[in-house]
């Protein structure tokens, strides 16, 4: 499945799903579908010897790649290295940037896009634990 579906919704939440991951093919775009406002979540899949068809760079955005399977080649302007399963890639504004699957499986990403220098408190500093049945 490649289409990005909403599971369920609530007045302060969106599930949604781009379906078996191990299966996933081409990119999907979740922002549309989940209504989010501080970020872009793609998944993408890049087969063996493929690469993203261009290189680009955003002007406001920052973009965090994750690597969920497979391996391959990332380029930031004109530097490369290699990348695999767990690797995580920042690249920030106004860099050109491009990766390459070089396994024989599939390379299976998530890119986050954000406004670069836009995060203030986070994890325990942005939160307030709370007092609430426990319905899980």
């Amino acid at each position: 499945m490649n289409k990005v579906q909403i599971i369920n919704q609530g007045k302060n939440y969106t599930h949604a799903s781009a379906g078996n991951i191990s299966a996933f093919d081409g990119k999907s775009f979740f922002k549309d579908c989940t209504g989010a406002t501080s970020c872009e979540i793609s998944f993408g899949t890049l087969p063996h010897a493929a690469e993203v068809p261009f290189f680009h760079s955003h002007r406001k955005n920052e973009e965090n790649y994750i690597i969920l399977s497979g391996s391959g080649r990332f380029q930031v302007n004109d530097d490369v290295f290699d990348i695999s399963e767990g690797s995580v890639v920042r690249v920030s504004t106004d860099c050109d940037r491009n990766l390459k699957c070089t396994s024989s499986e599939p390379m299976i990403y998530i890119c986050i896009q954000a406004a670069e220098g836009s995060l203030g408190d986070h994890t325990m500093t942005d939160a307030d634990i709370t007092e609430r049945q426990n319905l899980l």
